[in-house]
């Protein structure tokens, strides 16, 4: 295998045409010059509308040159640009020396502009005249919108409605270009009929000018004379209307530092009061490592919708950037659960989310029915006037099953009882819905298919139209019973029924746990493929095995529903390189005849699907799986830029001739999940096990070479609070010590209880060793 220190020029950036400053529901896509041009993709989107679709600077007619330009956060962002003083365009006495220098970089006009997203966006304005003669000019904005779905930014409009334009002057003196946009949309949608209407609107506003502005033809027009080394200076704010409520920019003039504000201090105090990681490692992959889960705890954070919070401490994130600026279910959970050892906090926040919208009657346009959790709920137009049903779509079969998983796991990370307690009936619900609704033909295993014109096809954890193929590579039509799906369930009822045995619902709990264990027996008979030594990836519509190897097989390891038995033959298969390309796991074998690395679910690689499986993997006592699992996506994270794993990289194979991946072309990044997995990996190296009922975190830390040391600060287990530090010794093996503790919490040395490599020796020295001086 090829070591990335020999290609020290590998620096991937997944969208290289294109560059986004967001937070919350507002995103600004540019070109890479900075500026927006009516092209598809770029604009000022807020809730999914593309409110504007130009936005470009011109300095004397001309576009200014790009020379720097960059985020410094994800919300803020700066470009320097420059042009040749009026006058100096053309050289009449070029340069000839070695240097060849041009005007510009001798006379130079500078543009500087600062963003900053708030609800809406803040935006400096700074030219300054690095010539030595006084200079007039004119500045142009040119700005125009159109309010066109985010969808339709790239396909045919449909929504559309009447937007007014008026250069107006404001009521506190400012100038402003005020859009107004209204529609509405008689819709008639499989039994929902009804009326929308939607009223969204833009003010371009000039807060502040050294001259007066005006405008003509779709262009802002400022008169501009400065002196030699002389600046001037304007704030731009672009308030976004939603339904006729202002979206302020919450940000003032140079506001790159700082708590400015209610978004601020939430940013912060998530990381404040989160784990923290750190090496003193140079030369191996640790500072990758370290980076990555730092860089990832920001990204979680710039995906935040704070219009749900539930406090401060309590809430959740859209899907990604910059297609999913919206609330998934199954997402938010996935990404909750993986990062749990960071923050329950987002746990907290998608669990009390996501009851709001759970499915009360059976609705087909909708794929709504009684206890089923949404799938996904857009703000857009065309879900807003209900062109489509996403502005409360159900179609996942996982959300529903995986809410008790997420319940669970805050359950064994923080040991509150009335903290977990409103949401055990919503969990509850769940758990019926799967039971009543999910199994179609009442065979045991639960399928899902749509109900709906517009439904999603495939509602399992791959979800695109193609995802789940015949071993001829034909598609398979729904119903179909994935195999994921079905672990997905067995570890629903399990958990769950730990949890009721808790809260003292000792009958509910003892059925649950019996159909769990009745339901995993049945499962390995029917949906283990001999000839393989794996799974099969579902069952189709008429309960006939799907035999295609893909990466579904890795999430059974997780929820535990794999017969010990049929670990390691799983296990060793799941690892051959027609699935493992050597940065990750395909998510269909590059043997089968569907296989292209290109597709969403065909063959492409999804970090976050690595988290799971290192997870799994770490439960039966596979370390040597887990190093493989772990270092093959921290290598591919040391490529891309910041160290940010992108939702979905190709299933190229790693060799020679692949020194790097290729990128799904569409693939968003920052992407919750993504960010999600890294923690979950980290865990699984560490054998993180926390179960702060009894107020105890076990621990089993195998450290490869690559990871020889690594700290956590401030992890918390309850009410305790913990800083630990691993390292791998000389023989070896790894070892940790507490840092720090605060409140009660036992640390114990254990393999996971369903280890199928350790033996009761090594659980009685692991055990004893707990009690050294530096392990309490």
């Amino acid at each position: 295998m090829i070591e990335n220190r020999r290609f020290n020029l590998i620096r991937l950036h997944p969208r290289s045409d294109s560059g986004y400053v967001s937070q919350n529901r507002t995103v600004m896509a540019t070109g890479l010059d900075g500026f927006i041009r009516p092209d598809p993709d770029q604009g000022l989107f807020v809730h999914q509308t593309r409110m504007l679709s130009c936005y470009r600077y011109k300095v004397n007619g001309k576009e200014p040159m790009s020379v720097a330009l960059s985020n410094v956060e994800q919300h803020s962002w700066m470009g320097y640009y420059i042009q040749a003083r009026p006058g100096r365009e053309q050289d009449s006495n070029p340069d000839r020396g070695s240097g060849q220098v041009q005007p510009i970089s001798e006379e130079t006009i500078e543009l500087r502009l600062s963003r900053f997203v708030g609800l809406g966006v803040h935006e400096d304005v700074e030219l300054t005249n690095f010539s030595q003669v006084e200079v007039e000019f004119e500045l142009v904005l040119e700005c125009d919108g159109d309010f066109l779905d985010q969808l339709e930014s790239s396909e045919s409009r449909q929504q559309c409605g009447e937007l007014l334009r008026e250069w107006r002057r404001a009521d506190d003196g400012a100038h402003e270009l005020r859009f107004d946009y209204r529609a509405q949309h008689h819709f008639d949608h499989q039994g929902n009929i009804g009326d929308a209407t939607m009223h969204r609107g833009l003010a371009v506003r000039i807060a502040r000018s050294d001259a007066e502005p005006g405008y003509e033809g779709g262009q802002i027009r400022f008169p501009i004379k400065i002196g030699p080394l002389q600046h001037w200076n304007a704030c731009i704010e672009l308030v976004p209307y939603i339904e006729g409520e202002a979206m302020p920019s919450l940000y003032e003039c140079a506001a790159f530092g700082g708590e400015e504000n209610l978004l601020d201090r939430r940013r912060e105090l998530f990381f404040a009061e989160s784990t923290h990681f750190s090496t003193i490692e140079s030369d191996t992959l640790a500072h990758v490592v370290s980076t990555a889960c730092e860089q990832a705890k920001r990204d979680l954070a710039a995906l935040r919708l704070y219009d749900m919070d539930r406090s401060p401490r309590e809430w959740t994130m859209a899907a990604g950037l910059p297609l999913y600026i919206a609330l998934f279910g199954r997402d938010t959970l996935t990404a909750s659960w993986e990062a749990a050892s960071v923050s329950a906090s987002m746990m907290v926040g998608a669990l009390a989310e996501l009851p709001k919208t759970q499915g009360t009657t059976v609705n087909d346009w909708l794929d709504e029915e009684p206890g089923r959790m949404i799938h996904e709920a857009h703000t857009g137009p065309l879900a807003t006037l209900r062109y489509n049903p996403r502005v409360r779509y159900y179609g996942s079969a996982t959300t529903s099953k995986f809410y008790p998983v997420a319940l669970a796991e805050l359950w064994h990370w923080t040991g509150d009882k009335a903290l977990v307690q409103p949401f055990i009936e919503p969990a509850m619900k769940c758990l019926q819905w799967m039971d009543e609704y999910a199994d179609f033909d009442r065979d045991g295993f639960y399928e899902y298919r749509t109900h709906s014109e517009q439904g999603t096809i495939h509602q399992g954890w791959k979800d695109s139209r193609d995802a789940i193929v015949w071993a001829d590579g034909s598609q398979v039509s729904p119903p179909v019973s994935t195999c994921e799906e079905q672990a997905y369930a067995y570890i629903a009822k399990l958990h769950m029924s730990e949890l009721l045995w808790w809260l003292d619902r000792k009958d509910e709990a003892r059925q649950l746990f019996h159909q769990a264990q009745e339901f995993k027996k049945r499962f390995n008979e029917r949906f283990w493929w001999e000839q393989e030594q794996f799974f099969y990836m579902g069952l189709g519509p008429k309960d006939e095995p799907i035999d295609s190897v893909g990466s579904n097989v890795g999430h059974l390891l997780a929820a535990g529903i794999v017969d010990h038995a049929l670990v390691q033959p799983t296990a060793k298969r799941f690892m051959q390189d027609d699935l493992f390309t050597g940065w990750g796991i395909r998510t269909l074998s590059s043997k089968h005849p569907a296989f292209n690395p290109y597709s969403y679910h065909r063959g492409s690689v999804w970090p976050v699907e690595h988290g799971t499986f290192a997870i799994g993997m770490m439960r039966f006592g596979l370390y040597d799986y887990v190093e493989r699992v772990c270092k093959g996506m921290f290598e591919a994270a040391g490529m891309f830029d910041f160290e940010r794993l992108p939702e979905v990289f190709s299933g190229h194979q790693r060799d020679a001739q692949h020194p790097f991946p290729a990128l799904y072309p569409k693939t968003c990044w920052p992407q919750a999940w993504s960010a999600s997995a890294i923690f979950a990996m980290v865990q699984s190296m560490l054998g993180l096990y926390p179960y702060a009922p009894l107020k105890v975190l076990i621990v089993d830390p195998h450290l490869p070479e690559w990871l020889p040391e690594i700290t956590l600060r401030n992890l918390h287990v309850g009410e305790a609070v913990v800083g630990l530090r691993f390292w791998r010794r000389e023989d070896g093996g790894s070892d940790y010590e507490v840092l720090s503790k605060r409140g009660t919490l036992h640390i114990v040395r254990q393999p996971s209880p369903w280890s199928t490599t350790d033996g009761f020796a090594g659980r009685i020295v692991d055990l004893l060793t707990s009690f050294l001086p530096r392990h309490v």
